[in-house]
C-alpha cells in the first residue's frame, strides 16, 4: 500500500503543479482579453478531483482493498499514459492551457499535437485516469462513483467549452 500511496500522492503533486501553471496562463490569457467561461462548475470539478485522490487512498484502506496484479499493473499503465496525454496536451496548447475555460476572443483553435485527432484529448486523459488510478489497487468503488460523477460533470463541462469556443473563434 505505500507505494499506491506515493502514487496517489504523485497525482496530488502534480495537479499542484497544473495549478501553479493555470493561474500563470489565466492570468496571461486575461491580459490578452480572455474571457471566462463555467465559473459555477469549477469548484464543483476541483471538489470532485481532489475527492478521487482521497478516496483512492481511503477505500483500499477501510474496505481492506488488495493489489490485484493482473488489474493494477494495466491500470497503472493506463494511469500513466493518461498522465502522458495530459502533458501532451498542456504543452500542445502552451499559455492557451488552462484548469478553468478562458478564451481569447479571435484566437484559432488549436489542430496540432492531439488536438489533430479529438477535439478534447485533455477530457479522455481525466476518464481514463478516474477509471484507472483507483483501480490500481482494487478501488472499484471509488473507480464506479467517480467515473459516473466525473461523466456528469464533463456533459456541463464540454457544453461550456464548446460554447466559449465557438463564441472566440467567431469574434
Amino acid at each position: 500500500m505505500l507505494w499506491y500511496t506515493l502514487l496517489v500522492l504523485a497525482v496530488a503533486a502534480e495537479r499542484v503543479v497544473e495549478l501553479v501553471i493555470a493561474r500563470r496562463n489565466a492570468a496571461w490569457t486575461l491580459t490578452r482579453a480572455g474571457l471566462e467561461y463555467g465559473r459555477g462548475h469549477y469548484p464543483i470539478m476541483v471538489a470532485l478531483h481532489t475527492a478521487l485522490l482521497a478516496c483512492c487512498l481511503l477505500e483500499p484502506v477501510l474496505a481492506h482493498r488488495t493489489f490485484l496484479p493482473a488489474l493494477g499493473w494495466p491500470m497503472l499503465a493506463l494511469a500513466v499514459l493518461a498522465q502522458v496525454l495530459r502533458w501532451w496536451c498542456i504543452t500542445t496548447l502552451g499559455p492557451y492551457w488552462n484548469t478553468r475555460v478562458i478564451v481569447v476572443p479571435g484566437a484559432r483553435l488549436v489542430g496540432v499535437g492531439p488536438y489533430r485527432f479529438l477535439r478534447h484529448p485533455n477530457y479522455v486523459a481525466v476518464v481514463v485516469e478516474i477509471a484507472a488510478l483507483p483501480l490500481v489497487h482494487s478501488a472499484w468503488l471509488t473507480a464506479a462513483v467517480f467515473t459516473i460523477a466525473n461523466a456528469v460533470l464533463l456533459t456541463v463541462r464540454v457544453r461550456c467549452e464548446n460554447t466559449a469556443l465557438t463564441q472566440a473563434v467567431r469574434a
